[in-house]
C-alpha cells in the first residue's frame, strides 16, 4: 500500500517564467544556464519589445505570450504568474533574461521550497558592500537598497539581506493567496507582493547569488529609482495603517476580527 502511494505521488511541477522586454541578446544564454532536470517548462513574456526577443524565444521553444502594448514590469510578472498557475506549477520561479543574475543557481532556489522551509526565496545580491560595488552596481543603487532593506525589516519584522532583487522563487500558495492583480504594473510591483506576503506570513528566505552588470542588463535610471524607493515606503505605511486598523488595504491579508457574544 505504502508504495503504491509514493508510486502515485506526483513529482512537483517547477516552471520558470522570464518578463522580458528587449532581452534578445541575453535570452538565450540565460536560458542555457538553467540546470537541466530541475525544471519543468519555462515561459518567456514579452512586453512590446522592439528587438527580437520573440524571435529568440520562440527559436528556443520556450511558450511565449506578448503583450501588444507595454504594460510595464509589474504588469509583465502578473501575466508571468497567472500562466505559470494555469500550468498547474508547485514552484514558480522569476529569472530576469537580461543575464544579470546566475540561472545556475535555479535549483539552490527551488530545493528550500520543495522540502517545505520556506514558501518564497530570494537570490540576494548582498554579502559584502566591496563585493557588490566590484560587481557594478552603482554607489547610489547600493546606498538606495541598504536604506529600503533596513526600512522594511524594521517593518516586517524580518532580517533580510536585500528585497530588491529580480531573481525569486513563490510557492503557488503564496500566489493563491496575496491579490498580485491588484498591484502596481511599475516596479514597485515586486515590494507588493514581498510585504503582501508577509501580512499572510509566509516564510521568506534568500541564498546568495552573484550578479553581472553590463550595458544590456536592464537597470532602471536615478529617477526612477527614486519614484521606486517613494513608491516602496508608501506600501510599507499603508501596510503599517493597515495593520494597526486605521485603514484596511485589500492588498494585504484582512485583518481577524474577534468576534463578540
Amino acid at each position: 500500500m505504502q508504495k503504491a502511494k509514493e508510486k502515485n505521488k506526483r513529482k512537483p511541477r517547477v516552471v520558470v517564467v522570464m518578463p522580458a522586454y528587449n532581452a534578445a541578446s541575453t535570452l538565450k544564454k540565460t536560458y542555457h544556464d538553467i540546470p537541466s532536470g530541475v525544471v519543468d517548462e519555462v515561459i518567456v513574456v514579452d512586453d512590446s519589445s522592439h528587438d527580437d526577443t520573440v524571435k529568440v524565444a520562440q527559436r528556443l521553444g520556450l511558450r511565449t505570450f506578448v503583450h501588444p502594448n507595454n504594460l510595464g514590469y509589474g504588469g509583465n510578472q502578473k501575466t508571468c504568474y497567472w500562466e505559470a498557475l494555469k500550468t498547474g506549477a508547485d514552484v514558480i520561479v522569476m529569472i530576469h533574461p537580461d543575464y544579470q543574475y546566475d540561472a545556475t543557481l535555479t535549483e539552490e532556489m527551488v530545493r528550500p521550497i520543495l522540502n517545505g522551509r520556506f514558501d518564497i526565496m530570494l537570490g540576494s545580491r548582498i554579502r559584502t558592500r566591496q563585493e557588490v560595488l566590484a560587481g557594478g552596481m552603482p554607489v547610489w543603487k547600493y546606498f538606495g537598497n541598504r536604506f529600503l532593506t533596513a526600512f522594511e525589516n524594521m517593518v516586517l519584522g524580518l532580517n533580510l539581506s536585500e528585497y530588491h532583487t529580480g531573481f525569486r522563487a513563490f510557492h503557488r500558495d503564496v500566489l493563491h493567496a496575496v491579490p498580485f492583480q491588484r498591484f502596481s504594473n511599475d516596479f514597485v510591483f515586486d515590494q507588493e507582493i514581498l510585504v503582501s506576503a508577509a501580512s499572510h506570513n509566509f516564510r521568506i528566505g534568500e541564498t546568495p547569488v552573484p550578479v553581472r552588470y553590463f550595458p544590456e542588463a536592464s537597470s532602471i535610471n536615478f529617477s526612477r529609482s527614486v519614484r521606486y524607493g517613494l513608491a516602496t515606503i508608501k506600501t510599507l505605511l499603508s501596510f503599517v495603517l493597515h495593520r494597526s486598523g486605521l485603514r484596511q488595504s485589500k492588498k494585504f491579508k484582512p485583518r481577524s476580527v474577534q468576534k463578540t457574544r
